[in-house]
Order: structure tokens, then sequence, then C-alpha cells
């Protein structure tokens, strides 16, 4: 009778895994990052965005709570299969009211049964390491506490990166060359997520109220993305964050994003004369990336909330294939 029992508990446990819409885990070895799938076919589609700084509603200097939930609401709309969080989520890694605000606003995409695939930002890991690092895993148990780990989609790869770590050496590193090294032949999209962009027109000197030069490591992370490009027909596409605003750039056949205009204290930027997207606005919004056999489209959402009233545009597109080949257009 108990052995019947624990039968039908293991059936019971296995059929419901099974009907779930979050990843399915791969690997299971506490050793090795993590290797997440979610189950879908082409055409699919998903969010990138990121510098949310989820805090206290009353903090509007750290984070703009309207925009944040407005874009909550946007993106559960839109009905992605997952979402990509380019890091800081949170304001205060080891603040666990800060996380409690992240449950509640974003509580219609757990309703909703959409995955949530998160890179570690700087501020996610502010205070006590182990105490930010704890309540970040607490949100995200699928990713058995691994800081950088992949995820298969269909036709796509996603590579989640920690920028707080080397991404070209140590452990992580290996594990990024090796990653690229194997890459499968029906891959048409590798898709890096990180915080730290390895291109941005801001710099330190935040001319305009706030911004970040690119660091050493992540314009070598570039560089090895590039060569590796040339003799590759999967697309390489790479999101980061931690400007306040939205950029791309195009550098040896990758498409670089910026996409932190997820609700943190945002600013406008200086932007070069050769800048795809000469546009000196603040740029609250998320980019949906709808993906297909070979190509891929990228959409940037404004969201205006200066007349207290949500405007929505699409201000970017951009068109990629497979083959290094691009086409964009600014509406």
């Amino acid at each position: 009778m108990k052995i019947c029992q624990r039968l039908l508990l293991v059936l019971v446990v296995v059929t419901t895994v099974a009907c779930s819409r979050k990843p399915k885990t791969v690997i299971t070895d506490a050793d090795n990052p993590v290797d997440l799938q979610v189950k879908v076919s082409t055409p699919f589609r998903f969010v990138a965005y990121g510098d949310t700084r989820f805090t206290d509603p009353r903090d509007t200097e750290a984070s703009n709570p309207l925009v944040r939930r407005a874009l909550v609401q946007a993106i559960a709309d839109v009905h992605p299969a997952f979402i990509s969080i380019g890091g800081d989520i949170s304001y205060n890694g080891q603040d666990a009211n800060d996380w409690k605000i992240w449950d509640e606003e974003t509580a219609l995409w757990r309703q909703n049964k959409i995955p949530v695939f998160p890179a570690l930002g700087n501020h996610d890991l502010h205070g006590d390491v182990r105490v930010a690092l704890g309540n970040y895993f607490a949100r995200f148990p699928e990713l058995q506490n691994s800081r950088y780990y992949s995820v298969r989609a269909a036709n796509s790869i996603m590579l989640v990166l920690d920028s707080s770590l080397d991404e070209m050496a140590g452990p992580q590193g290996e594990w990024l060359r090796r990653k690229l090294d194997t890459m499968p032949d029906d891959v048409d999209f590798i898709f890096l997520v990180l915080h730290h962009p390895p291109y941005t027109s801001s710099s330190d000197a935040k001319k305009y109220g706030g911004g970040h030069s690119a660091r050493n490591a992540e314009m070598m992370l570039a560089k090895m993305l590039e060569a590796r490009q040339q003799n590759m027909r999967t697309r390489i596409v790479v999101f980061a964050g931690h400007v306040h605003n939205y950029e791309r750039h195009e550098h040896g056949g990758v498409t670089y994003f910026v996409t932190g205009g997820g609700g943190a204290h945002a600013y406008p930027i200086e932007r070069g004369p050769d800048d795809p997207f000469p546009d000196h606005n603040i740029n609250y919004h998320y980019l949906l990336a709808e993906v297909d056999r070979e190509k891929l489209k990228v959409t940037m959402n404004r969201l205006d909330l200066t007349t207290g009233q949500a405007v929505w545009t699409e201000p970017d597109v951009v068109n990629m294939r497979t083959q290094n080949r691009v086409t964009a257009k600014n509406p």
C-alpha cells in the first residue's frame, strides 16, 4: 500500500512539472551553472529590459514607481514567452523590503505564469553579498544558485552573465567559451545578457546628470564576440543595462542594445555623431524581441508619462537575420 502511495505521489509531481510553463531544469549538478529550457516553438517573442530598481514607492529619486508599474502591466499585456531582466532589479539587494516591493508589483507576471530570467546588477549585490544573493535566489529558485547560466528557447540560446565577475577569465570565462565552442547547429540566435554594457554613448562624466563609461572587461568581451561573429551563421545579439536610457550599437556584425529604462532614475545621455539612435530624450521603455526562423525583430516600446497619461511609441525598430544581415529604421 505504501509503495503504491509513493508511486502515485511521484506520478502527480511529474505530471505537474510537465504541464507547467516554468522553465525545465536540464543540468542539476550544483557544481555547474544551470541550463534551462523554455518549451516554445518559432515564432515566439520575449521581453528584454532592466534597471527597474524596485524599492519603496515613496523613494522617487531612486526609481519611478508609476513607470515601474506601467511597464509591468504593458509587458504582461504582450504575453511574452519569457522576460529577460538585465540587472538592478532591486535598489538595494540586501534590503528585504525592496524585494517585497518586487513581489507585490510583479505579482501579475506570476499569475500569468511568465518565466523571468534575470542577470545580476551591481545594485542587486549592494550590502552584505550573501544576504543580497539570498534575497535574489529566493525569487528565482530555478537558477539553483547559478550566478550565470543558459536558457534554450526554440532556435535561440540566451547566455546570462554576471558582470560583477570576470566575463573572460575564471570559471565564467571558461564556461562562456565552452558554450560558444559547442553551439548547436540549429541555433539561429545567441542572446547575451549582462548588466554592464560593452558599448555606450554615455560616460562617467555624467554630462546630463547620469551615465557610465564602458569598462575594459566588457570591451574585451565585445572584441571576442565580434571576432567569432565573422565565422558564424548564428547571429549574436547583446542586451545590457546599467545606463538608464536606450541605446543601440552595431559593431563587427554584433548588435548591442542598452536597455536600462525600466524605472530607475532616468537621464538623457550624450550621443555621438555616428550613434544609430541619435535621441536626447529620457527613454523609459522595454524591448519586444520577435524571433522566427533565421530572422529577428526588436522593437523599442517607449513610455512617456509626462502628461499624466501613458503615451506609447516605437521610436526604434531593428530587423536582423542570420548570416550577418541587418536592417533598421527609425520611425
